[in-house]
């Protein structure tokens, strides 16, 4: 049996300036995420494309969705394998290529998990949960381009 689950947000584009869309830099490319029961997050564009570097661009938030969902299913797994972990952090980063009619795509996100461990947890365990984490990620099996992984397992 397959269970469903739904997610809603609603995106409002904010940066009417008063002319609309009349001119292409005439408006601003702010909007807003608003989730039920959740805070608001503030967007933009990328910088490259007029946007307010201030403010999460879509690029940033699907490699953000990537590494957390890792994250959470990394966690996990850990959980019930017993391998206490007490720190992590991922700086990730993707590499999106732009197309000369203007379209674009990402190419590859690579997540860089550095773990920390209690000492009594078993590195090659750890090391070893990123693939199945990565086999389980809802985002990541929703993608179409490569998510690589470039875990390091550090005790403490």
């Amino acid at each position: 049996m397959v269970n469903e689950h739904r997610y809603s947000a609603a995106v409002t584009w904010t940066g009417n300036l008063g002319e609309g869309t009349r001119s292409y830099n005439g408006y601003a490319r702010h909007y807003e995420i608003k989730c039920p029961g959740k805070p608001t997050v503030l967007g933009s564009a990328d910088p490259e494309y007029l946007g307010d570097s201030q403010r999460h661009n879509p690029e940033d938030l699907l490699v953000a969705a990537l590494s957390a969902c890792h994250m959470l299913w990394y966690l996990h797994l850990c959980a019930v394998e017993k391998v206490v972990v007490t720190a992590y952090r991922d700086p990730a980063d993707g590499v999106m290529r732009a197309n000369p009619d203007g379209s674009g795509e990402f190419e590859k996100v690579t997540l860089r998990p550095r773990v920390t461990i209690a000492g009594d947890s078993c590195a090659e365990t750890a090391m070893s949960l990123h693939g199945r984490a990565s086999a389980m990620c809802f985002i990541a099996r929703s993608v179409n381009f490569p998510v690589e992984h470039v875990p390091e397992i550090l005790k403490g």
